[in-house]
């Protein structure tokens, strides 16, 4: 895919006009690459491009390309300085290959999703004998299902996460505390451990939405019949045990995107809004293939693939040169003060959006990605 990307280049630069993307090309390329397992789409384009979030934009200039979201192992991509891009197809053997392995997100997208309340779901209100947790092949009794049919199947959720947006007046990248589990009123549980290591303080800031995550599954055995004011849930997955006040919500087929496709964010969005509100298992920081939770979502035209860059705010530093350096900071004056320049420390791309919320893949970057940090369009220079 080397020379073959010259040829996507210059097709992308013949057709700027149309896609307002004039590709960044990377030398050294041969004249072709054959794509191998284990390849991801935003390693190929790293190959070729400076920009990889530029590659939907090359494959769409070419329209020859049956379809620009689905490249397999064994295909033979050819680029020619002034042709369009040419793809001698492979055997068909393998899955496509995607913008980033689905192993590094795949718990993000089938155990969590984040919702702006769950305390109108169905909800476990008792379980067999009396037990305090249930498991499996044990029985749960459901209430808020007047129509449950046996057969029909549900995933048991709780609330664990309580998102705010970030009061920037207050934020630093140092701050956040240890994430807590919720109980069945949203209240935080001190003492118990999340998927989340760190998030911003839940205080300050609009409210964003509750995670909910995936404790197991079960299914419907019995509808509520004669007196009893319950349907009886039989418990047949494998996960957290279930307990009074867990959530329900129907078992979907595939309720999540198997393939992403990097791209620039859709439109533009303020800068003090969006920003990094957890970090995955790495306390305040995460690194190349960390997962981070992002302030922006559906409602702000993030969708899958969106590519970001994020950035360390900077500080405002009292200027000590021109005042009295044996003062306290809080004595100087505005003009007094100097405000440092943005740092850019990463790319990050969304793999799963909500309506206020998304999660992201860090996918490169020169220094740690840390809470608190701001999103800007990735072609940001400050």
């Amino acid at each position: 895919m080397f020379k073959p990307l010259r040829t996507v280049m210059a097709a992308a630069l013949l057709t700027i006009a149309t896609y307002g993307v004039a590709a960044e090309i990377a030398g050294g390329h041969p004249d072709t690459y054959v794509v191998k397992k284990g390849d991801t789409l935003w390693d190929i384009a790293g190959r070729f491009l400076k920009k990889p979030w530029l590659w939907p934009e090359i494959w769409q200039a070419n329209p020859q390309v049956k379809n620009p979201h689905l490249i397999y192992p064994g295909d033979v991509l050819s680029l020619a300085y002034l042709d369009r891009v040419a793809v001698q197809e492979g055997p068909r053997q393998e899955a496509p290959i995607n913008a980033i392995p689905l192993s590094d997100v795949e718990a993000f997208l089938k155990d969590l999703r984040v919702v702006d309340e769950f305390e109108s779901l169905p909800y476990v209100v008792g379980l067999e004998e009396d037990r305090l947790r249930s498991s499996l092949n044990q029985v749960a009794y459901i209430k808020g299902l007047p129509d449950a049919q046996p057969g029909q199947r549900y995933m048991v959720v709780r609330p664990t996460q309580r998102y705010v947006s970030i009061d920037p007046d207050r934020c630093c990248e140092n701050s956040g505390r240890r994430a807590q589990s919720l109980d069945f009123q949203g209240k935080r549980l001190w003492g118990t451990e999340s998927l989340w290591a760190y998030q911003i303080p839940p205080s300050g800031g609009d409210f964003l939405g509750y995670e909910l995550t995936k404790m197991t599954t079960g299914t419907i055995s019995r509808g509520i019949v004669g007196d009893a004011e319950a349907a009886t849930f039989v418990i047949d997955g494998i996960g957290t045990e279930v307990r009074v006040g867990d959530r329900l919500i129907p078992v979907e087929a595939q309720p999540y995107d198997l393939q992403f496709m990097p791209h620039a964010p859709n439109q533009e969005i303020p800068v003090e809004k969006a920003r990094i509100i957890a970090v995955t298992d790495m306390v305040t920081t995460g690194g190349t293939r960390d997962v981070v939770a992002l302030s922006v979502g559906s409602l702000d035209g993030v969708d899958n693939g969106t590519v970001f860059s994020t950035w360390r705010q900077g500080s405002v530093e009292v200027d000590r040169v021109v005042g009295n350096a044996d003062r306290s900071p809080d004595a100087f004056s505005r003009g007094s003060k100097v405000k440092m320049p943005d740092e850019f420390a990463s790319h990050v791309m969304v793999f799963r959006t909500f309506d206020k919320v998304s999660y992201a893949l860090v996918m490169d970057g020169i220094r740690p990605t840390r809470l608190g940090y701001r999103l800007k369009h990735p072609d940001a220079t400050n």
